[in-house]
């Protein structure tokens, strides 16, 4: 299980890379998005990190984009859930989870999405205590 902010990308994009052993994938508002907050409000960590200038990154953002390959979780039935609060502008639902479940879902892929009305980007018990999200853990975890 996976998952969690820039982390959760990295973990998302570790996730895409090594589909066959992963289980499931667990968000707590992850960046699914490389578009997204990594490039607009981390830009100078991010291109760090792909060690590369913006402009080529951006030209091949398809290729590292997590959003962008989801075909091995797809084919490994990989399960998903994600709690995602609806006024994030850290980490915006609708550039991120929204795009995430849009995709898998149009894959054919199992993904639940728990919306936190109000909440925003920060460490509250909705989003940590969250009962659902500890039952997909304990569900997914069994296999």
């Amino acid at each position: 299980m996976l998952g969690q902010s820039r982390g959760g990308m990295m973990m998302l994009a570790w996730a895409m890379r090594n589909p066959g052993k992963a289980r499931a994938f667990v968000g707590i508002y992850p960046v699914c998005n490389l578009a997204s907050w990594p490039l607009q409000n981390s830009k100078a960590a991010t291109l760090a990190d792909f060690a590369m200038p913006e402009a080529e990154l951006v030209a091949r953002l398809g290729e590292f984009n997590p959003v962008d390959h989801l075909q091995g979780l797809l084919a490994n039935k990989v399960p998903m859930f994600v709690v995602h609060g609806d006024s994030d502008v850290v980490v915006p639902y609708d550039d991120n989870t929204r795009v995430l479940k849009e995709r898998y879902e149009a894959g054919g892929g199992l993904i639940s999405v728990k919306l936190i009305r109000g909440e925003g980007h920060k460490a509250t018990p909705s989003f940590f205590e969250c009962q659902e999200l500890a039952d997909f853990v304990i569900a997914n975890g069994r296999k």
